[in-house]
């Protein structure tokens, strides 16, 4: 069975998809942990409202919110995983649903606890903390002490959180339901198009004339729900800002980085000093492409082309898998027996299905192993998304083992780094196996075009842009479509210069990213493509000792905050330098392809 074929869910071949049941084996056993955890949450609130009043009571009770939330966690993650698997399932989509509204129901059981607990004693506890599992969460607890409301508003937020949560379910919707694309011809050739299609294969394909031409009927269409997409954006943004004022920020980018334990310098030097730095470097590898394929003027619709196109390899998911364990062999005998699991027990779900959400993402429930989505398409470029995703894996396997559920995810700020550490290393790995200037060449393209165009510049763009939104929504002036838009054009114009042509359509491209209803999240994959970028040279350069420091860095989850996670793996980001370092190693890679070009 062919898996790069688009089909019916039900057509796919099941060997390459994955197998929800190490989460629940049954229908039946899922609706019973379901309704397990309502009873225990309510008993908890009967149990522990209005009666914490010694460091026993609160140890007990925390060991009870944990084992609550660790089940929460696994209904979560089984309910959404099925439904991004499957959009065109009415009866998995059902049961998405009505898990949400009872698991926020669950929430609204738990959300006293927090507020009764900031109002003890500090000498209970500080008794509370002397147990090691319960010393980062009161630390927590206590840090953002001032902005936790009282019970009772406490409650109401809660009760609302389903509705906060429901923009991205709308977005999603919208996007994976709603719009549907015309198939178009190209020199009496017809194509099929689709999301993954254009992401996948159309927007870098060497045909300049299918290129363009998907580019235009992707954005055209796109261009029709601008409007729904960018109401549905205003309301979110507008309950984050409530949500903000209500608990006492100025700025409802305080309030987002405040839940990354990020100061606002690490993210206003994030974004200003790429803006600064990284142009020159890319504006040059744009004339690269220009040359490369002789085109007529270097557009937005070429930015995505490889270096080196004819040296591109096809490769099957069994030679993906042998490439990314040779590739990720120096982190070790323990990793190399986690990647083989995610093979043998189908962690990955490769197959192309309708209705099956775009890009690639891991998600790690705390009570099982993690599970990968990826749309494969059979090109060599997507080992090396793999390797990203495992990335996403290897830190939640790794983590886990040591930490509990309270304790066990890093500051967004750091969760990208595992991921753009393992692509580095595996493209580090193949540049060291390459045997010839032209490959070499290739491959440079490749660190170019994947990771750090990707990360350094396409997620870099769309948090330049999310800066400006929330800027109108603290200033309360609300946006349109149209100026979603323009702010979207005016980052692109700002940064691409006049060496690249930002085509009609391009200023919609705001609309493709989800990321936007998950805080700020764009940001955070420059940074932890800077740390990334650190790690893997020293990986590369020291061998085992950096590869240990590293994978102890991954085993401390959220026991520390992202500038301590860094310096246990030998970087300092209380500095520029490793992101002033990370933009120069861009330079340095696209001067290589310029230097094998002779």
């Amino acid at each position: 069975m062919d898996i790069l074929k688009y089909c019916k869910r039900e057509d796919a071949d099941p060997n390459y998809m994955w197998d929800l049941s190490s989460l629940y084996k049954s229908e039946e056993e899922f609706e019973k942990a379901l309704n397990s955890v309502e009873i225990m949450a309510v008993d908890f609130e009967n149990n522990y409202e209005n009666k914490l009043k010694s460091a026993d009571i609160i140890k007990n009770a925390l060991d009870d919110y944990r084992d609550i939330i660790a089940n929460i966690d696994r209904l979560a993650s089984f309910a959404s995983l099925d439904a991004e698997a499957d959009g065109h399932n009415a009866k998995v989509q059902k049961r998405a649903m009505m898990t949400f509204t009872k698991l926020s129901d669950i929430e609204n059981n738990l959300s006293f606890f927090e507020t009764e607990l900031v109002q003890l004693d500090n000498e209970v506890l500080k008794e509370v903390k002397s147990d090691q599992n319960n010393k980062r969460y009161i630390d927590e607890l206590l840090r953002k002490k001032e902005h936790i409301l009282s019970k009772e508003v406490e409650n109401a937020i809660s009760k609302f959180s389903q509705t906060f949560s429901s923009f991205y379910e709308i977005y999603n919707t919208t996007k994976i339901h709603d719009i549907t694309f015309p198939d178009f011809e190209v020199n009496g050739k017809k194509y099929e198009m689709t999301y993954n299609f254009f992401e996948g294969l159309y927007d870098n394909d060497p045909d300049t004339d299918l290129r363009r031409k998907a580019y235009e009927v992707f954005y055209n269409e796109l261009d029709k729900y601008k409007n729904t997409t960018a109401m549905i954006y205003l309301s979110h943004c507008q309950a984050e800002k409530s949500e903000s004022e209500l608990r006492g920020y100025d700025s409802v980018i305080d309030f987002l980085l405040e839940r990354q334990n990020v100061s606002r310098e690490l993210y206003d030097r994030q974004l200003d000093v790429i803006m600064e730095e990284l142009p020159k470097h890319m504006r040059r590898y744009a004339n690269i492409l220009k040359k490369e394929y002789n085109l007529d003027k270097m557009t937005f619709m070429d930015l995505k082309l490889d270096v080196e196109n004819s040296f591109s390899k096809n490769i099957s998911v069994e030679e993906a898998r042998e490439l990314v364990k040779s590739g990720l062999s120096i982190l070790g005998d323990d990793y190399q027996k986690m990647l083989d699991r995610a093979f043998d027990e189908k962690w990955i779900d490769f197959v192309n299905t309708f209705g099956k959400s775009t890009g690639a993402f891991c998600a790690s429930p705390y009570l099982a192993h993690p599970y990968v989505l990826i749309s494969w398409t059979g090109k060599l470029t997507e080992a090396i998304v793999l390797s990203h995703e495992l990335g996403h894996a290897g830190q939640s396997h790794i983590s886990q083992r040591v930490q509990n559920v309270l304790d066990n995810e890093p500051s967004m700020y750091f969760i990208e780094s595992p991921s753009t550490t393992n692509e580095l290393i595996m493209s580090r790995y193949l540049l060291g196996k390459s045997t010839s200037d032209r490959e070499r060449r290739y491959l440079s393209g490749q660190i170019i075009s994947r990771t750090y165009f990707h990360n350094f510049v396409t997620h870099f763009i769309e948090a330049y842009y999310q800066r400006e939104v929330y800027k109108l929504i603290d200033d309360k002036k609300g946006f349109t479509a149209d100026d979603l838009c323009r702010i979207f054009r005016e980052t692109l114009e700002k940064f691409w210069g006049d060496d690249v042509e930002i085509t009609k359509g391009a200023e919609l491209t705001w609309m493709r990213q989800p990321h936007y209803y998950m805080g700020l999240y764009p940001y955070t994959y420059s940074a932890g493509l800077t740390i990334g970028t650190q790690v893997s040279k020293m990986i590369i350069e020291e061998g085992k000792p950096a590869a240990d420091r590293w994978l102890k860095a991954l085993s401390l989850g959220s026991t520390k905050d992202s500038v301590g996670i860094a310096q246990e793996a030998g970087v300092d980001i209380t500095t520029d330098q490793p992101l002033r370092d990370t933009i120069s190693y861009i330079g340095e890679v696209i001067s290589d392809i310029e230097k094998y070009d002779n």
